[in-house]
């Protein structure tokens, strides 16, 4: 799960980890909570810190990007367009043709199994784009 940065410093687990540690109050707990989703749903997820400070989370390619704005944490979901919504999670970026986000906000709770079924779903995703590039 964890992936050095060019074998320098930290990895990226422990920055994510001091991340949110540092953020703290309702975002932090926020970000952990989905991380923790994300972990429990796919166990061999590999996270990563790019984008000068952005958590994200691969499995075959990006699923997503953890953000912290000032009134949500944001889950842009790389395919998200792509993939089916059956509870209504995506509530951002709907207009685009490839990404989708999840914006929460302070007290909101996003259903657990049902992100964890988005989260699931992204990585086989990944994995069909996978053998359709190899089979041509």
């Amino acid at each position: 799960m964890n992936v050095q940065d060019a074998d320098r410093g930290p990895s990226a687990s422990e920055r994510i980890d001091r991340k949110i540690a540092e953020m703290g109050g309702w975002r932090g707990e926020t970000l952990g909570r989905m991380r923790q989703l994300i972990r429990e749903a796919l166990p061999d997820v590999v996270e990563e810190w790019k984008w000068m400070g952005t958590p994200v989370w691969s499995h075959g390619g990006i699923l997503c990007t953890g953000e912290s704005y000032k009134s949500v944490v944001k889950l842009t979901f790389a395919k998200g367009a792509s993939l089916k919504d059956p509870a209504g999670l995506f509530n951002a970026s709907l207009d685009g043709n490839v990404r989708r986000a999840i914006d929460i906000r302070e007290g909101e709770v996003v259903d657990a199994q049902a992100f964890q079924a988005l989260v699931r779903d992204a990585a086989a995703f990944n994995a069909s784009a996978a053998r359709a590039r190899r089979a041509k």
